[in-house]
This record gives structure tokens, C-alpha cells and sequence, in this order.
């Protein structure tokens, strides 16, 4: 028995081209259990811990267009993986047109001093704002306002979706779509996107405190590592507002002198006080994951030194954060030369780490077609549940296997170990199935309803 488990087990690899993008009940990704560092001590977690379960349902919301009104938008349209959850474009497109505002990196949200979220710290916690956009009239269009449908109108379009019965039944134990469940596990997922593999974080494990110069950087990192910390006076404070290890803004900050609205020139916002983390800035090749600013008015790392070192006086701000007025009350000129500029742009670099632009966990879990396919999971379905339910038996096989649902007439697809497809055909809910010509091994049955959705099955054969 354990030779044909260790043989099982060498096959699956050989399937990963099959299932790369399924979501498996019985082996659920690590979002509970991440490792931490030490020093970070921060965490706006409150009440909604992290569950495998409820984290792996938040990402299938997360991926999923069906929360738009037109079925085009996700809360990944606005927040690319590859680009730290983060928008390469300065304003993102929703249902009815542009965001108002540039949509913030992803990253170690839950990290953060601050805990309301948006720009103008709008939601009082992060499960709060998760909802928010897609109750907007141009992000996601179920405000129920303007002749769009409403938040309950979205709920009956997930109820009538198989997956999320298997999926809220899977984490929260029943059938039941409400807009606070939703919000916990979104809220779940979005947590657990954390960044804490850069060099930053490497160095910083090699030395005694953080003052120290990191034996992994370079002499030009070192110098903009001590200038990002020291004050005005001896260097450009910018430790005062974000602070390390988490860089994440502190309590009730002001405006950053930028005061512009994107895509409306002349207009002015002084609502701006909470920017998410430093860290994850530019992807590993050194590229800006995302125009920089409320506004995307900034292109480069430079950009934002350039505006720190000579804060524009405007006298429309009367909001400026009083760490960026000098003691004459203007803002503040750091005088900073060419080379310390550069100093604190290559510091900046070392923030970035590479784990979360890859991590399968925080991935798509859609095919491309718009379906997803969902294996595994003993969900102690009752008779009077509508959870998709799908048995087959015997597994391992010597001759012929029995596969049940109740999901009615199905199309059945058989492919081997290396995802090339064997056999199809149509069948009801109950269907045997013929082994005892095949070769031994591992093989993989893909069942596909008449709505559109995908289960596969692994299955054994003696």
C-alpha cells in the first residue's frame, strides 16, 4: 500500500499541467500559517483571523468578474499580481467608466499602523472596504443606484453559481451568501498577500538593530538606508512618516503636498492621508510596479524624492502634514544633493521581495474560458443541500469505477497522467466507467455541468 502511495505521489507532478489552476478542498494552500518575521509586531488582523478555508474562498472572490455588474471586472483588474497587486495604468477602467483615484498596491495590508483603508481612510477596517468597490457605480456597478442592480441582486447571482455553494458551505459550514461573509473572507485573502523576502529583510537579519550598515548592501543603499532614517537635519526623516520594519504610514498623517485629483487637472483633494506600505515599490528587475500617488502623478522613485526635497508651497493645502513644515512654517527644502537622491532611490529598491509577484496562493484560479474547477473536499453534504456533490468508487481501480453526482446531465472527460485526453462522453448522474484496459497509473476525470462548472477527479488505477 505505501508503494502505490509513493507512486501516486510521484504521478501528481505530471498532472500539474492539468490542475494548475484548480482550487483542491483537500490540499489548500498555507494562508493561516505564514511565516512572519520577529520584528514585525504590527497587525490590524481584530477578530477575522486567517482560515485556509475562508482565505482560499476570499481568493476565488477576489479572481472572480461575476461580482461586476457587466461580468468584466474582478477586484484583480484593478490589483496584478505581477505587479504587487498594484494597477500599471493611473486610473483603473470599471463597469462605467475610470476610478476616480490610482489604485494602491496590495501589499502587507495587514501589517499596517493604520487600520481604515482607502486613500481618504474612508472604511473603518480593511473587511469594511472590500465590499465598497463593488457597491460603487464605476468599479463594480451593484450600487443599486443609477439603474444598476443591487448588492442583494449579486448575492442571488452567486447563489445560482454551483462553486460558491461548495465554497460557503466549505468555509463557513452552510449555503448561505451574505455581503459580511463575503467581506471576512475577502478580507482573509487580502491579508495574506505579504512581501518579507527583500534584502531589506535579508540584512536586516544579519545585524543587531536597524542602524547598522547591512553587510548585503551597497555602499550607495547603506547611505540612502541612513538618510530614509535620520531627520531633516541630518538626513530626510521619511522614518518619521513610514515607519520601518513594516513602512507602513503612521496614525493621523495629513496630506503629502500632493493635492491633485487624477483625470480632473485644476480640481484639488486634501483628503489624501494613508498610502499603503514602501515596500514592493518596483517588481525585482527594478521596473515601478505602478505610477506612484493618489493622482499616479508620479513615474519614477526619483519623482517622489524630487517632490519630499522641495515640497511645493500652496497655499490651497491647508492640510500638509506638519513633519513636512519647516520652523518657519513653509514647506520643506531638504537640500538634498544629486547623490543622496540616488542614495534613497536605491534604498528604496531593497524593499522589494519576489515571493509575492509568484506564489500560486494569490494566483487566478479561473481558466481562461471564465470557469473554475474545484476537487476534493468532504463537505458532509446533507440531502437537502445543493452543494455539488460527485462519488466515485471504487479509487484505487481494477476493472470498472462508478461515478455519482447530483449535478445531472454532464459531459465527462478522461485524460492520463500527462493531461492528454483519453475519452469523453455524455452522462447522467450515474456512469461506469471501463479500466480494465488501461495501463496502470494515475488518471483524471474532468466533469463539466451544463452551467459551466468543473470538477476533476483523481483516480487510481491498480
Amino acid at each position: 500500500m505505501k508503494n502505490k502511495f509513493a507512486n501516486f505521489l510521484l504521478l501528481l507532478p505530471l498532472g500539474w499541467i492539468l490542475i494548475s489552476a484548480t482550487i483542491d478542498l483537500d490540499n489548500l494552500f498555507n494562508y493561516a500559517n505564514q511565516s512572519i518575521p520577529d520584528y514585525i509586531t504590527k497587525d490590524n488582523t481584530g477578530d477575522n483571523i486567517i482560515d485556509d478555508k475562508t482565505a482560499t474562498l476570499g481568493r476565488v472572490l477576489f479572481y472572480d468578474k461575476n461580482l461586476s455588474s457587466d461580468g468584466a471586472v474582478a477586484c484583480a483588474s484593478c490589483h496584478f499580481q505581477d505587479r504587487a497587486f498594484g494597477d500599471p495604468n493611473v486610473q483603473s477602467m470599471g463597469v462605467n467608466g475610470l476610478t476616480p483615484r490610482h489604485s494602491m498596491r496590495l501589499v502587507n495590508p495587514r501589517f499596517g499602523r493604520e487600520e481604515h483603508f482607502f486613500w481618504d481612510e474612508r472604511a473603518e477596517t480593511l473587511e469594511a472596504q472590500t465590499s465598497q468597490p463593488i457597491q460603487d457605480h464605476i468599479e463594480m456597478g451593484y450600487s443599486g443606484t443609477n439603474g444598476d442592480p443591487s448588492l442583494e441582486d449579486l448575492v442571488l447571482h452567486l447563489e445560482s453559481l454551483d462553486y460558491y455553494n461548495t465554497l460557503f458551505e466549505f468555509a463557513f459550514g452552510d449555503t448561505e451568501i451574505t455581503e459580511n461573509r463575503m467581506q471576512l473572507a475577502l478580507a482573509q485573502f487580502i491579508r495574506s498577500i505579504q512581501s518579507f523576502d527583500s534584502r531589506f529583510d535579508e540584512g536586516l537579519a544579519q545585524v543587531n538593530n536597524f542602524t547598522e550598515p547591512f553587510p548585503n548592501f551597497t555602499a550607495l543603499e547603506n547611505m540612502g538606508k541612513d538618510l530614509f532614517v535620520n531627520t531633516p537635519n541630518e538626513g530626510a526623516g521619511c522614518a518619521d512618516c513610514h515607519i520601518p520594519p513594516e513602512f507602513s504610514i503612521t496614525l493621523h498623517s495629513k496630506n503629502n503636498g500632493v493635492i491633485t485629483v487624477a483625470g480632473l487637472p485644476g480640481e484639488t483633494d486634501l483628503t489624501i492621508n494613508r498610502p499603503p506600505s514602501l515596500r514592493d515599490l518596483v517588481n525585482p528587475d527594478g521596473t515601478l510596479n505602478s505610477p506612484l500617488m493618489h493622482d499616479g502623478s508620479f513615474t519614477s522613485l526619483l519623482d517622489v524624492i524630487n517632490h519630499y526635497n522641495a515640497i511645493p508651497n500652496n497655499p490651497e493645502n491647508t492640510e500638509l502634514d506638519a513633519r513636512l513644515i519647516d520652523a518657519n512654517g513653509n514647506p520643506q527644502q531638504l537640500n538634498l544633493t544629486e547623490n543622496q537622491k540616488q542614495s534613497l532611490v536605491a534604498f528604496l529598491g531593497t524593499l522589494t521581495g519576489s515571493d509575492i509577484y509568484t506564489n500560486p496562493k494569490w494566483s487566478d484560479p479561473f481558466d481562461p474560458d471564465g470557469s473554475i474547477t474545484i476537487i476534493g473536499g468532504n463537505l458532509g453534504i446533507s440531502e437537502n443541500s445543493v452543494s455539488p456533490f460527485v462519488s466515485i468508487s471504487p479509487n484505487p481501480v481494477v476493472q470498472t469505477t462508478m461515478v455519482e453526482t447530483n449535478l445531472g446531465p454532464i459531459q465527462i472527460q478522461l485524460y492520463d497522467s500527462a493531461g492528454r485526453l483519453i475519452s469523453e462522453m455524455k452522462a447522467d448522474m450515474q456512469t461506469t466507467l471501463d479500466f480494465s484496459t488501461m495501463t496502470t497509473g494515475l488518471y483524471f476525470i474532468k466533469i463539466t455541468t451544463e452551467n459551466g462548472l468543473k470538477i476533476t477527479k483523481r483516480l487510481l488505477k491498480k
